[in-house]
């Protein structure tokens, strides 16, 4: 699992150490769930957080600001300048072809180059736009930096213009009835899987390329049962694990993905 933080939120830090003792990776969030506002600080925090003990031996993540945004070189900049021994993968949002990631292979080449990081730093794309879709094959094969590849039902629902009512799970109205059997006869309906062919897509690229396939949030981190089903169909299909962006979740994934 990977666990998602706000750099910018002081409660959350103070949760940090427990947390990061329990995933395999914390993530330092900078993108969609941070305000305009807040983005500076956030960034700010995450390399505040990097320089403290607070992670131990915890893998660390940042997931910038998309690549179209005023704020993704400024991410990678500072970040790579103040933190850039200690921050092993960049999560790269709203990926849309191996032209994104060709872009940023060499500009870390050259800001690894600048501040003497003796190790690459690793990409991590999410599939979260139907260009995206279109053209995973071919991401998943853009760059030897690329470690995996993340699934974004939210945004990827957006992008379809999905008439979904949260992130990640299931919808009641896409669903299959049974023929009719003959008058009066009961046609039993069964809710479908919203996110089957795309995922499988992805789990398929991520095999072709030998690296990693992971589900992204599950939103409703109220919901267990649906988080947890969420997770095992992930599984099934060929996932290596999930995000969690509560620490309910985290416990789920572990059962999940053991």
């Amino acid at each position: 699992m990977v666990h998602f933080f706000d750099p910018a939120n002081p409660r959350m830090l103070e949760k940090l150490p427990a947390l990061a003792a329990s995933a395999d990776a914390v993530l330092g969030n900078l993108e969609d769930a941070i305000p305009t506002a807040a983005k500076e600080s956030a960034r700010r925090g995450l390399i505040e957080v990097a320089r403290g003990p607070a992670l131990g031996e915890t893998p660390l993540w940042t997931r910038i600001n998309s690549l179209e945004s005023p704020w993704a070189l400024d991410d990678l900049t500072e970040l790579i300048g103040a933190i850039g021994d200690r921050l092993d993968v960049v999560m790269v949002p709203k990926v849309e072809g191996p032209w994104d990631l060709h872009y940023l292979d060499r500009l870390l080449s050259q800001l690894e180059a600048r501040h003497a990081v003796d190790r690459p730093i690793q990409l991590h794309a999410i599939l979260e736009t139907a260009m995206g879709v279109i053209n995973c094959e071919q991401i998943a094969l853009a760059s030897p930096r690329l470690q995996g590849i993340s699934f974004g039902p939210g945004d990827l629902a957006a992008s379809r213009r999905m008439k979904t009512t949260r992130v990640g799970g299931g919808h009641p109205g896409y669903r299959v009835i049974a023929d009719p059997a003959g008058a009066g006869a009961a046609r039993p309906q069964a809710q479908q899987d919203l996110w089957h062919y795309s995922m499988a897509r992805m789990v398929d690229a991520c095999a072709v390329a030998w690296i990693v396939p992971l589900y992204g949030p599950f939103g409703d981190i109220r919901d267990s049962a649906g988080c947890e089903v969420q997770f095992r169909a992930a599984a099934t299909l060929g996932c290596a694990g999930a995000w969690t962006l509560h620490p309910a979740q985290i416990e789920i994934a572990k059962r999940v993905f053991s």
